[in-house]
């Protein structure tokens, strides 16, 4: 055996004795309860698997999976260092591992759909690289709506994609298309719709319906150039292309419009900037929202004017717009009417629907029963930083747009939304925000259904996974959790450990209750950092898991960087418990 692999196992052995050593009393007291003379048998285990794991339907072949699984030198059973190691291993994640689940034959009016928002962006707002390469990430991460803004080149002879009025540089739409098709379905089979927001000539327009038919040809979905009566399900979809915009206005027309709107001060570059933290400030609710800034609007979505808006359509780009955009004449009631007769989709920026949701809550929700709601980030995010997205799902808002190269908290919400449903980004939206005869308020105040249960015991994996110097030059790190709900503005809180000083495996063995009066839309939020008493704390790793699908019993807590990638090693042991109020 080599010196260095030596070391490895060395350290491989020491770690789990470690945590051994470490472990909290309850779960030693557990193990000595499933066991007999300090061996858990396959019946023990499968006991604790029914009794404490929940796994109400738990064999004895599960248990011996386990068991096998645990590499060490007895299969009759579990000793308490191999029981520890199946507790933190990855055969014990905190979610079911259901796959896609939901019913998928609905309209798609009827999903929470993983949506991005100027998806070809690498950075900032103003300045940064337009690319295909944002879009390939978002398509691997599950994203199923592609917003791309597309302009007539410097030589108006050709489509390029930007962000329009800003020192962007531009990316062809060809190879922005080309990335689409290539990586469309790699993460999940169900439909990708690319909305576009369109600033082209009539015969630019004819140049895109060539560019979309000949790259994605039969698993384009197009029909025709009618409004449709009802949407298809995503199961109807699958492996499908879907376009998505507003039939526009003729392109001068729309310029000199936003010729206008620039000189007059409410152009997209103007207004303050957002002052984020590196990791993202901590998500706001809809009691906090601020509605002062509406001057600083930048309406994605122009009026439909009928037929004027419809001359100078190219008809080959009309035929391809399979879900159409755009806000009718009149007040916000004309914006959510119900046609009995076609679907739409709305767009409103982050602050409109806020404003909106104040008086006409109950109108939105019933809204999204049939038509699409895309909400979008304010103008003023030129830091690409977003919003809190719960205002937009409780009230049934399908396509939440998200910057998804702006990390931050708001975005490991999002992340932690669509791991459920096995990640294919397509969520179907809880009952009650469908339900045609009793509308959902989402401002009524709502009783607790349930209560949850949250014990910390203890982490791991910093040691490995961080520079020994990271968070200390001289001393081991001081590690504090915080862990709460984020969900309607009556279920959101975080709650927080103390903070253990010079401990790479903290064991905080704390208990938080939280009581939940929507859990179908709660996330459950983790996060740990490094108490610094002169500058400011460091990051030690966060998750956000759905609730809806997050398991019982104790379970190892995989962490993620602030990118949403999976740390190597970084855990945390943590116990859940559903309790009727």
């Amino acid at each position: 055996m080599s010196k260095q692999t030596y070391r490895v196992c060395f350290c491989f052995r020491r770690r789990f004795r470690l945590a051994v050593s470490e472990a909290p009393e309850e779960i030693k007291k557990l193990f000595e309860h499933y066991s007999e003379n300090g061996l858990m048998t396959v019946d023990g285990l499968q006991r604790f698997l029914i009794e404490v794991q929940k796994e109400d339907n738990a064999t004895r072949e599960d248990a011996q999976k386990i068991i096998d699984s645990v590499k060490h030198f007895n299969r009759k059973g579990l000793n308490l260092e191999a029981f520890f190691k199946y507790l933190f291993g990855d055969i014990n994640p905190p979610l079911v591992p259901l796959g896609v689940h939901h019913d998928m034959n609905a309209p798609l009016s009827h999903y929470f759909i993983h949506t991005g928002h100027n998806s070809y962006l690498t950075g900032n707002q103003l300045s940064s690289d337009c690319s295909d390469v944002p879009i390939i990430h978002a398509l691997k991460r599950g994203v199923r709506v592609i917003e791309l803004d597309i302009w007539p080149n410097s030589t108006k002879d050709n489509v390029d994609v930007l962000h329009g009025r800003t020192l962007t540089t531009p990316v062809e739409l060809i190879k922005c298309l080309r990335s689409i098709k290539e990586y469309a379905f790699v993460a999940s089979e169900y439909p990708v719709v690319i909305t576009l927001e369109d600033h082209l000539t009539p015969d630019l327009q004819a140049k895109v319906a060539e560019m979309v038919t000949q790259t994605f040809g039969d698993i384009l979905f197009s029909p025709g150039s009618e409004c449709l009566q009802e949407f298809p399900s995503p199961e109807s979809l699958k492996k499908r292309i879907i376009i998505s915009t507003k039939p526009p206005k003729e392109y001068l027309e729309a310029k000199e419009a936003k010729d206008k709107e620039d000189e007059s001060g409410k152009g997209k570059v103007k207004g303050k900037v957002d002052d984020e933290e590196a990791w993202g400030k901590e998500v706001s609710d809809l009691n906090e929202a601020d509605y002062k800034d509406d001057e600083d609007e930048d309406d994605e979505e122009d009026s439909d004017d009928g037929d004027k808006s419809q001359h100078a359509l190219a008809p080959e780009y009309k035929r391809l717009i399979a879900i159409h955009a755009g806000k009718p004449k009149g007040g916000l009631e004309e914006c959510l009417r119900v046609d009995p007769d076609k679907v739409r989709r709305l767009s409103m920026s982050e602050q409109q629907l806020e404003k909106a949701a104040v008086t006409h809550g109950k109108e939105i929700v019933r809204f999204t029963q049939r038509n699409i709601l895309r909400v979008y980030p304010k103008g003023t995010r030129v830091n690409s930083s977003n919003y809190n997205p719960l205002v937009g799902w409780m009230h049934g808002a399908q396509m939440v747009a998200f910057n998804m190269q702006g990390y931050g908290r708001s975005l490991w919400l999002m992340h932690g939304m669509f791991k459920a449903n096995g990640g294919c980004g397509y969520l179907k939206k809880p009952d009650f925000l469908l339900n045609p005869n009793e509308i959902f308020d989402p401002r009524a105040e709502l009783p607790v259904k349930k209560k949850l249960k949250v014990t910390v015991y203890m982490g791991e994996g910093w040691y490995y996974d961080f520079n020994h110097t990271h968070f200390d030059a001289y001393s081991p790190p001081d590690f504090y959790a915080r862990v709460g709900i984020a969900g309607v503005p009556v279920d959101s809180v975080m709650k927080k450990t103390k903070t253990l000083e010079d401990n790479w495996v903290p064991s905080w063995n704390e208990e938080f209750e939280f009581p939940l009066t929507v859990p179908e839309l709660a996330l459950l939020r983790i996060e740990v950092h490094e108490y610094d008493m002169s500058e400011k704390d460091d990051f030690g790793g966060q998750t956000c898991l759905p609730i809806s699908e997050l398991r019982s019993g104790i379970r190892a807590v995989p962490l993620n960087s602030r990118k949403g990638d999976k740390y190597n090693s970084v855990k945390l042991l943590m116990r859940f418990e559903f309790v009727d109020p």
